[in-house]
């Protein structure tokens, strides 16, 4: 008897050891800005794709070299030039254990280019996705599309019997503040789930222990802390408070490389950090000129490209962490020629007399309006472009706000806007994306980020060709063509590619990428 107790118990002991839970990871980190929605299609911004990338996965991915790699697509082929066939990945269930078809496939496509979705360009060329079987997806395309599959990498796939359920068919439009079941909560099939969402404050998430691959990282919970003050966000990181903070203010770099249990994390962005004015209204909507609009003016905006010290914005308010510009696209991006990129020398008594002969010699108001917490010194950036500015007798008030109320103003249905700030990162990492939503003129998806509406008919035609061009020489050649044509035209002000800036505590691993994605999937804490 003594025998078989003694054996019991070893047997009752070794349960015990494997029941015992592995050690809890919890990953605590901070922007100075929210993400403002759940919403997968709610906005097109990096930080809202990233954060939500998490939780929603698209049919292709890129991993750690931002090469496209199959996701909820377990392999694709074409069938005819216009015709991408993929076979989705079986098994996969969303975190609440409803299956993954091929409806939910139909259903996201749709709902992402339907009201509200701040997303539709990036399925701009897609005529029609049709339903082969529960497991395959036929999806034509207008014209033959080279980019296709990067196009469709930040598209992460819905589950239609939640969003049915609960009243979430369509996406709430952030530009005006609306919302519904899907702002605040989440539900997809990716490596995490949402555990709770307090808006501007706090957001969690577990890992979703369902998940079809294989997981890298060794998370047990994630908080996501926002934290605006730069300092207080800084001091938290240097405390231990938070394991790592994604915006760091360029001042305090070099601090905390030089702190210990700090490590720095930096590589160029492939975002451009760009100036633009309204084109499109006979009067401005927030200016003293009456009856007019000066940006109508191309020597106005000459004279704005002259009155910006580029290099000294680089030099001073972004601390050497940029690259100044001239193009609305940077290095790293398929499309860039080194030999475009020419900055504007500044030349103030140039632009002085460029705005007397336009009819402005006293120069004019305007109001600027600026985001404050999305981009790096975003609001430092445009107080020293009102300096600079105001040497030409131009008068411009800031308008610097939160990115919620800052988007919700110019890209309302109104645009609500007459000179302003903003950043793109074309996500395809092509030239056409920024050509499409940024440049082009506004005309249904085309456009969309137009915010100023830019107009130039060969340059709208070059878009179109560039984007269904397969020789590689010919459509770089009309990528130079439409370049050129927009800086000839000082279509916008482009003023720097910023450099990606994270920092961390000593025993975390990550990945950082050039788009400024942070997945979760890739992040280790180490003890």
């Amino acid at each position: 008897m003594t025998l078989r107790r003694s054996l019991l118990a070893a047997v009752l002991l070794a349960g015990t050891a494997l029941s015992i839970p592995a050690r809890a990871e919890t990953f605590r980190w901070a922007n100075d800005g929210d993400v403002n929605s759940m919403d997968p299609y709610a906005r097109q911004e990096t930080f809202l794709l990233s954060f939500n990338s998490n939780i929603y996965e698209p049919l292709v991915r890129r991993n750690r070299e931002l090469k496209v790699e199959p996701a909820l697509a377990a392999r694709w082929e074409q069938t005819s030039p216009t015709v991408w066939r993929f076979h989705l990945r079986q098994g996969v269930t969303f975190q609440d254990g409803t299956p993954f078809t091929a409806d939910d496939v139909l259903f996201s496509i749709e709902r992402a280019r339907g009201p509200g979705s701040n997303i539709a360009g990036s399925l701009a060329s897609i005529k029609e996705a049709r339903k082969v079987d529960d497991h395959t997806v036929d999806v034509e395309t207008n014209n033959p599309d080279p980019i296709f599959l990067e196009q469709i990498t930040g598209f992460g796939i819905m589950s239609r019997a939640w969003a049915v359920a609960n009243n979430a068919q369509r996406s709430a439009d952030l530009t005006t503040r609306e919302e519904n079941f899907a702002t605040r909560n989440a539900m997809g099939t990716g490596p995490f789930r949402l555990v709770s969402r307090e808006p501007d404050r706090r957001t969690v998430m577990a890992p979703n222990p369902d998940w079809w691959d294989r997981p890298e990282h060794n998370l047990t919970r994630v908080e996501f802390n926002v934290i605006s003050n730069d300092a207080t966000r800084v001091a938290a990181l240097v405390s231990g408070e938070v394991d790592m903070i994604y915006t760091v203010p360029p001042q305090d770099t070099a601090r905390l490389s030089r702190t210990n249990g700090v490590r720095i994390h930096q590589q160029a962005e492939l975002r451009t950090i760009f100036l633009g004015f309204d084109q499109q209204r006979p009067e401005l909507l927030k200016s003293d000129v009456r009856g007019r609009n000066p940006f109508q003016d191309l020597r106005v905006r000459q004279a704005f490209d002259q009155a910006i010290d580029r290099a000294g914005i680089v030099r001073t308010v972004m601390r050497g962490q940029a690259r100044a510009t001239g193009l609305m696209i940077g290095p790293g991006v398929n499309g860039f020629a080194e030999a475009n990129d020419r900055v504007t020398p500044l030349n103030v008594d140039a632009a002085k007399r460029l705005l007397a002969e336009a009819g402005y010699p006293q120069g004019f108001g305007v109001t600027m309006d600026c985001p404050n917490d999305r981009y790096v010194n975003d609001e430092a950036v445009c107080t020293a472009v009102v300096s600079m500015l105001a040497r030409i007798g131009v008068r411009v008030t800031l308008n610097a706000q939160t990115r919620a109320r800052y988007f919700a103003e110019i890209l309302g249905p109104r645009y609500n806007t007459s000179f302003y700030m903003l950043g793109w990162t074309p996500n395809t990492y092509d030239a056409h994306n920024t050509l499409y939503n940024i440049m082009a003129s506004r005309q249904g998806n085309r456009g969309m980020f137009n915010v100023g509406n830019f107009t130039n008919a060969r340059f709208d035609e070059l878009v179109g060709l560039i984007a269904v061009e397969t020789d590689a020489a010919k459509r770089q050649s009309m990528i130079n063509e439409a370049m050129a044509i927009h800086r000839d035209q000082v279509g916008h002000l482009p003023l720097h590619q910023q450099t990606v800036i994270w920092a961390a505590r000593g025993n975390i691993e990550l990945q950082q990428l050039a788009d400024n994605y942070f997945p979760l999937r890739f992040v280790r804490v180490n003890r």
